[in-house]
């Protein structure tokens, strides 16, 4: 493994980059909002796997093909930037039941939510670029392991670390969803802003420069 000087800030990294609010832990909360504490947990599953999937990636050079190669990038963004609109589009236009309790969230298929949300990880090329750039950093050619095991160690961790802010996030934004379903008017808001949420977040990948 890499040597405590390189492990430490490593560590520090991490953590800031695990409590600043990025896209994925904005669409974790806008899922729980909108669908209840359930679909947070599905979000977040489906979201680290593939997170997992742009760690193996970054080790054995899947990612870096994508920066080669400019086209591969672009198609990439633009399909995944098109799924969260389309997404974002549906809970606008979705109809909250208005016999439902109020206290309960509307309801998903679990494999709708899991299905999507890993659709939404898997096509976000800044995620494979973020660890094509961040993990090797962090990683010693003279260590005992191999620079791709480094690399996949390292992108566990930082995946654990996700993890565990996401899964604040699940639960803080739980809290709010249950505020917000005391009134069917207020359920309707929430469907709206988490809509809101994740057209914006498909608008910043199709509009971002890398």
């Amino acid at each position: 493994m890499p040597p405590l000087d390189l492990l430490i800030p490593f560590a520090l990294a991490s953590l800031i980059f695990a409590c600043s609010p990025g896209p994925g832990m904005l669409y974790t909360a806008a899922q729980t909002v909108a669908h209840g504490r359930r679909a947070g947990w599905r979000a977040i599953l489906a979201l680290h796997l593939a997170e997992y999937v742009h760690v193996a990636a970054a080790a054995f050079g899947l990612a870096a093909l994508l920066q080669a190669v400019p086209v591969l990038y672009t198609v990439m963004k633009i399909a995944g930037a098109a799924y969260l609109i389309w997404l974002g589009i549906r809970m606008l236009r979705a109809n909250s039941n208005p016999f439902a309790a109020a206290n309960e969230p509307a309801a998903r298929p679990a494999t709708s939510t899991f299905a999507h949300s890993l659709a939404v990880g898997v096509l976000n090329p800044k995620a494979a670029a973020f660890y094509l750039a961040f993990l090797p950093q962090f990683t010693d050619p003279s260590a005992g392991l191999p620079i791709w095991a480094q690399v996949l160690v390292l992108g566990v961790a930082v995946n654990v670390l996700f993890t565990m802010t996401d899964t604040i996030c699940v639960l803080l934004s739980d809290r709010l969803g249950a505020l917000l379903r005391r009134s069917q008017k207020a359920v309707r808001r929430a469907q709206k802003i988490s809509g809101g949420i994740l057209i914006g977040l498909g608008a910043s990948l199709a509009l971002s420069k890398q």
